[in-house]
């Protein structure tokens, strides 16, 4: 009797997080940014992928079309689509924030953890399901070609993981703008100042910045100089588990 007593304030914590889950999903599919964003971010890798594969040929010398990198460059459109991702990622907890609904949410949800573990859940678990975004070929390649599968579903993981970086700076600036200026400073700034850097600073900690790191994974010809393409991603990771971690911590120490 004691056992089957206990079974339901077991069951408790697991009922109210998937509630909070729940709560979370709908709002994320009610506003209208999560579907532009995710509109844009699509439309940009097909739009680009299409004009590149119309053009790129024309252009290019018979010796290039055989060496260029052509999975990467049918997945051109991925510098644009982390843009629209980003943004959706900062705006999951930011938006709330300016709307004054954060405080509703932690009236109704008091564990501000439990709110921010919830939105982290759902917003990844989305972002992955819409995360294999349809690419064309600039150059004649298939998905059985070496490298060219993990270039692809990289590529995907990557975005999820764009978003939750956005995520984790949105929970600790609180901000729109600011959490934007972070995290796309964050990304390109770094690489743009280590390049004026000697060269023997760019080997050994270009490899590990925020853009360098995660290109390797939607990269099929490895480059001298960088990591490994899971690897890569797992630095990138790195990085927007620093920001959630960060975020976890302050969420709990701050005023609505």
């Amino acid at each position: 009797m004691a056992a089957t007593a206990t079974q339901p304030a077991q069951r408790r914590p697991l009922t109210h997080f998937a509630n909070v889950t729940r709560s979370e999903l709908c709002k994320l599919r009610s506003v209208r940014s999560t579907y532009w964003a995710l509109t844009a971010a699509v439309a940009f890798n097909i739009v680009t992928a299409a004009l590149l594969g119309i053009f790129l040929p024309r252009a290019l010398s018979a010796h290039q079309r055989t060496v260029i990198d052509s999975t990467r460059v049918s997945l051109g459109g991925m510098h644009l689509s982390q843009i629209a991702i980003g943004l959706l990622g900062v705006l999951v907890i930011t938006s709330e924030y300016t709307t004054g609904m954060i405080r509703a949410t932690l009236a109704a949800v008091p564990q501000r953890r439990v709110v921010l573990a919830a939105k982290t859940l759902v917003f990844a678990a989305y972002l992955i399901f819409q995360a294999f975004l349809p690419a064309g070929d600039a150059m004649a390649t298939s998905l059985a070609d070496p490298g060219v599968l993990r270039a692809v579903t990289g590529a995907g993981l990557y975005l999820a993981v764009l978003g939750l970086l956005g995520l984790g700076l949105g929970v600790i600036i609180r901000s729109s703008a600011g959490a934007v200026a972070a995290l796309f400073g964050g990304l390109f700034v770094p690489s743009i100042l280590i390049s004026l850097l000697p060269q023997s600073w760019q080997n050994t900690v270009g490899p590990y910045l925020p853009m360098n790191a995660e290109e390797t994974v939607f990269t099929v010809n490895h480059q001298a100089d960088t990591l490994q393409p899971w690897t890569g991603l797992g630095v990138f990771c790195l990085y927007a588990a620093a920001a959630l971690v960060t975020g976890f911590v302050l969420i709990n120490h701050r005023d609505a």
